[in-house]
């Protein structure tokens, strides 16, 4: 919608060119890759990242390190034995049981092949993070909010 805009634009006021439309159409790519979050899949043993333009996956059971890194936006990267690597945002997992599951029971079997050599503390604190999140079923009696 960006593009057509400013390409409507540009034609009305009469000075659309090849280089000018070229110019518009690479900015709302560019646009469009940063603004559209990353689609996070999970099944039994493993985890997928589908951006704008390529798909990027980890055994999550042959999970070798996971590490948290900061900034404006702290991103979660998780890499696996056959050299793979996910980025995703830790917030994606504490909010969504049932991919917060698929990522812990993966990780869990990492652990007990003894392949997972860094951030098992990291997926603890997430899983404590994602309990404390997840709603709470109401009490028998109480009124609901």
């Amino acid at each position: 919608m960006l593009l057509a805009a400013l390409l409507l634009v540009d034609l009305a006021n009469g000075t659309l060119d090849a280089a000018r439309g070229l110019c518009w159409a690479g900015l709302s790519l560019l646009l469009l890759a940063v603004l559209v979050p990353p689609r996070v899949t999970a099944g039994e043993g493993w985890l997928a990242t589908r951006g704008v333009w390529r798909t990027r996956s980890v055994r999550t059971d042959l999970l070798v390190t996971v590490r948290l890194v900061g900034g404006v936006t702290p991103r979660l990267l998780l890499r696996d034995a056959r050299g793979a690597t996910v980025w995703i945002n830790p917030r994606a997992l504490v909010t969504d049981p049932a991919l917060w599951r698929q990522v812990e029971r993966g990780a869990r079997m990492a652990q007990r092949r003894r392949v997972l050599r860094g951030g098992a503390w990291l997926l603890a604190e997430l899983g404590r993070r994602a309990a404390e999140h997840r709603p709470r079923a109401p009490r028998p009696g109480s009124a609901p909010p």
